[in-house]
């Protein structure tokens, strides 16, 4: 039985595997309609979520299962205090595969260990964000071609953005990659991500204006400042507003850069630059339900 509960759970031959077999779903929808027939999945969400919840349970619905499951804490007797072992132990009875999120780091590894089905993160804390990192790699391939020989923005929030440090671990695989961190000094990566950075080779610089780098970058990943993640609230609205993408700063930017966004966003990215073809983030949002596809299928051990 396979858990996904960290990217590098993941070979990088399974991760190219995995988004082939995305861009086949995407390509022949009705060859895997009822692949899934008879199979359920539980989403437990401990912490508010939209696309992700909502795009496990289409992804699941797509492939002809069914779903169960509650999207936030106080919905499950978690309130009573049950303990996420035993949560997981009782879901499992029900379901054949478990989509969890949760605020505390490492919460779906201690699921995993008392799990009779097989556990998949989907966020904990400012940990992990493993299926997310699948939908950034599908997008960045789909629209740059390739996952080697890239420029890498990542902006915003970088201390505690999942998002970014999944993306990070799982870009390291491929060739001559380069990362540009771009946050106020408050949020920069945390220094266990650049020690593994540096250790295995990989190029980086640090960096405080978007506008001074923009336009080296052929990836841009936006994130916003997490109201969530800070113990003060001063120090949140003091940061918020730190970084804008607005049209006068695509201006800057390549023809060809792809901008994402693991979204919500706030007003990190103006709206204004929706309809800019650079901006990519709601291409992202439909790529993550057909990896979410591709995933369940391997975790369950199903063929097309």
């Amino acid at each position: 039985m396979r858990h996904l509960l960290d990217i590098r759970d993941l070979t990088t031959n399974e991760i190219d595997e995995l988004m082939d077999t995305a861009e086949d779903i995407i390509a022949n929808p009705k060859k895997y309609a009822e692949c899934l027939h008879g199979k359920k999945l539980a989403t437990l969400f401990f912490e508010p979520s939209t696309r992700t919840r909502l795009s496990f349970e289409a992804a699941m619905m797509e492939l002809g299962g069914n779903v169960l499951g509650f999207s936030e804490a106080k919905s499950s007797s978690a309130a009573k205090g049950e303990s996420v072992g035993d949560t997981v132990r009782t879901v499992g009875c029900y379901a054949d595969v478990i989509a969890m999120r949760h605020p505390r780091e490492g919460a779906p590894t201690a699921a995993a260990m008392v799990s009779p089905v097989p556990i998949i993160n989907a966020g904990d804390g400012g940990h992990n964000h493993p299926t997310q990192t699948l939908t950034d790699l599908l997008t960045i391939r789909r629209e740059k071609g390739r996952l080697n020989q890239l420029v890498i923005g990542c902006c915003g929030d970088l201390k505690f953005g999942r998002t970014v440090h999944s993306l990070i671990h799982a870009m390291m695989r491929y060739k001559s990659i380069r990362f540009v961190f771009i946050s106020p000094k408050e949020l920069r990566v945390p220094d266990y991500v650049l020690e593994t950075l540096q250790k295995h080779g990989i190029s980086y610089v640090e960096v405080e204006k978007l506008e001074d780098v923009i336009g080296t970058l052929d990836v841009l990943y936006m994130t916003r400042v997490q109201r969530e993640r800070f113990f003060n609230e001063e120090e949140y609205l003091r940061l918020k507003d730190s970084y804008i993408l607005d049209v006068e700063k695509m201006k800057l930017a390549r023809k060809d850069l792809a901008v994402l966004h693991p979204l919500p966003r706030v007003n990190e990215i103006s709206v204004k630059v929706d309809d800019d073809p650079r901006a990519c983030y709601f291409r992202q949002v439909a790529n993550g339900k057909y990896m979410r596809e591709a995933l369940l299928l391997k975790l369950l051990e199903v063929d097309a």
